[in-house]
């Protein structure tokens, strides 16, 4: 059985996102090439914006912290802390408003 606890590893992220180049960090805290489903913390610096790509086949997105906002076409998301969203089968990009922590959970393969 494995464990995490999300707090501390968000608190990792952020600040890990701080000292790096690009306002962001992540770590992937289940899933693997033996596994369909993936779980990976995200981290984003205010302003930093992950930009366009495309949808997995299914994936949700839930907000652990901040404020991050995620587009898809002319529809967009507002998130705070505890929301959840099912993230759209089409190209999309997300960007934090504030020092952000995002759960995003997939479905491989």
């Amino acid at each position: 059985m494995e464990s995490s606890n999300l707090p501390t590893v968000v608190d990792e992220l952020i600040t890990t996102a701080h000292r790096g180049h690009n306002g962001r960090a992540a770590q992937t805290l289940h899933g693997g090439s033996q596994q369909r489903l993936r779980q990976t913390v995200i981290a984003l610096t205010a302003g930093t914006e992950l930009a366009e790509h495309e949808a997995p086949a299914e994936a949700t997105l839930q907000v652990l912290r901040g404020h991050v906002t995620l587009t898809a076409g002319v529809r967009t998301w507002q998130g705070t802390d505890g929301d959840l969203v099912t993230i759209p089968d089409e190209r999309h990009g997300l960007s934090a408003q504030q020092d952000s922590a995002v759960l995003l959970t997939v479905i491989t393969g």
